[in-house]
């Protein structure tokens, strides 16, 4: 239920969150837990923003689920290598940011399971990652669905708790400098101010094609996206002197659905990496062409260094195949049930493909049962199980292309979550979290790391918030 929040009639403990995405809502969730109210507006009718459909999972390292013990710098280490050269820029404090994300990774697994009965028994090992460490559920609920659910449950149950849809901040408010509150729009095009220390955690811009989009990646003009069109929301903090980093780093996730009954819609559903993660393969004209479990960026580039086969006026497509066995399938069961429900994946027989792809999927089988090695140098397989296919052997196969996920850069922030200005020094009154903010993730962002930074991030911006509204920096 949707709470109206009165205008300038705050308590003295209070604070404001923009944005009811896995940031904003685990910073309302720190917030309340030190008894600060919370405010938090959100621009979209329901609350959850896109962190509500994540799929893939959240990473952590060591935590109790992990298959294997990994040695403690290697998700670091993985991290600032998928940053890749961005890295030479504010190095010092890219440092930090990625030391306080996966130092923090088990403790943002461990409150979720522990204090909020999150399940995050099952672990998968997605592209770019040197080991297993993407926590998702064993149930039938994604994992963004799980975890945002279970927190807005837990804040609707607390009097402290007011949220409004459908409303959209127009202005942050600055006096001497210090962030004081913001202006907002109800949806009955009402204006009302709120007063008090601002948390953002409203979202990245892959979704404003023509504003933000438009203006630091012109060349990815006619992508299909994953995000709703909506504008970015970064000029607000600009305007109150934040500085921005990476703004031309955009994520290009290899797969999105082509939906056949619209194929030429913009708007894609995001194939999930975990289904590559536990085996899946990638096919173009029925051969394998890349290690699937490589970067996304490496594997989108090695689908659009091919030629596009779509007409000028329709969305930039790719004819990419995405292939499972039955193996993948029961790893990944709750997810390719609603994908076949969608129409979006199909239960077949290898009899039903063309030879090429038949021959294909014969030496995957070989080369993921140990016999062959992989030309492609893939070392992990998930859950493949087929090794030894016959024309009867079922697959689940469907239709994606590189689609416009998720923007690296943003605010920059630091690693107390404080919005840095341009001066390199933190904007008082002000934090941020989640994808509005840049620097965590560099040139590109591992799969799993994206729910990641929305929960350490976001306590991290709760509790700092939090010690200010209560009189203790």
């Amino acid at each position: 239920m949707t709470s109206q929040i009165p205008n300038n009639d705050m308590s003295p403990k209070s604070a404001i969150v923009v944005g009811s995405g896995l940031a904003g809502l685990s910073a309302a969730s720190q917030l309340i837990s030190r008894n600060v109210s919370v405010y938090l507006l959100e621009r979209g009718a329901k609350p959850g923003g896109n962190s509500i459909k994540a799929s893939s999972g959240i990473n952590g390292a060591p935590t109790q689920y992990q298959p294997v013990t990994e040695p403690s710098d290697a998700f670091y280490s993985d991290t600032i290598r998928s940053a890749g050269k961005s890295m030479s820029t504010f190095t010092a404090q890219r440092e930090k940011l990625v030391q306080t994300l996966t130092e923090g990774s088990a403790g943002a697994v461990e409150w979720l399971v522990k204090e909020k009965g999150v399940d995050l028994s099952r672990v998968a090992q997605l592209g770019g990652h040197s080991y297993p460490r993407t926590h998702r559920g064993a149930g039938q609920a994604p994992p963004g669905f799980a975890i945002v659910s279970t927190l807005l449950k837990g804040l609707k149950e607390s009097p402290l708790f007011h949220l409004q849809t459908s409303c959209t901040v127009t202005k942050v408010l600055q006096t001497e400098k210090r962030v004081t509150g913001v202006q907002y729009t109800c949806e009955d095009g009402k204006k009302e101010e709120i007063l008090g220390p601002v948390i953002f955690a409203s979202g990245g811009f892959g979704g404003d094609a023509d504003g933000l989009l438009a203006r630091y990646r012109p060349d990815l003009a006619g992508y299909p996206s994953t995000n709703d069109p909506r504008p970015g929301t970064q000029p607000l903090l600009t305007a109150v002197g934040a500085q921005l980093v990476d703004m031309d780093r955009v994520q290009i996730h290899p797969s999105g659905f082509i939906d056949p009954a619209n194929p030429s819609s913009p708007l894609k559903f995001l194939a999930a990496e975990m289904l590559r993660g536990e085996g899946g393969i990638l096919l173009l004209a029925g051969k394998r062409f890349v290690n699937e479990l490589d970067t996304r960026e490496n594997v989108a580039g090695a689908i659009t260094s091919t030629a596009s086969t779509s007409a000028s006026d329709t969305p930039k497509q790719w004819p990419v195949q995405l292939l499972l066995d039955e193996g993948t399938y029961n790893a990944a069961k709750s997810h390719i049930d609603f994908y076949v429900f969608k129409g979006l994946m199909k239960k077949i027989t290898l009899a039903e493909l063309d030879s090429e792809t038949a021959q294909t999927v014969t030496q995957y089988a070989s080369i993921a049962s140990g016999k062959t090695p992989d030309p492609f140098q893939r070392v992990a397989f998930g859950n493949w199980t087929l090794t030894d296919p016959k024309p009867e052997s079922v697959v689940y196969v469907g239709s994606v292309t590189p689609v416009v996920h998720f923007t690296m850069g943003g605010v920059l922030i630091n690693e107390r979550s404080e919005v840095v200005g341009e001066d390199g020094q933190a904007i008082p009154g002000l934090w941020g979290a989640g994808e509005v903010t840049g620097g965590v993730h560099g040139g590109n962002r591992l799969g799993g790391s994206s729910l990641l930074e929305c929960v350490v991030f976001g306590r991290i911006a709760g509790g700092r918030c939090a010690e200010v509204v209560q009189g203790g920096v």
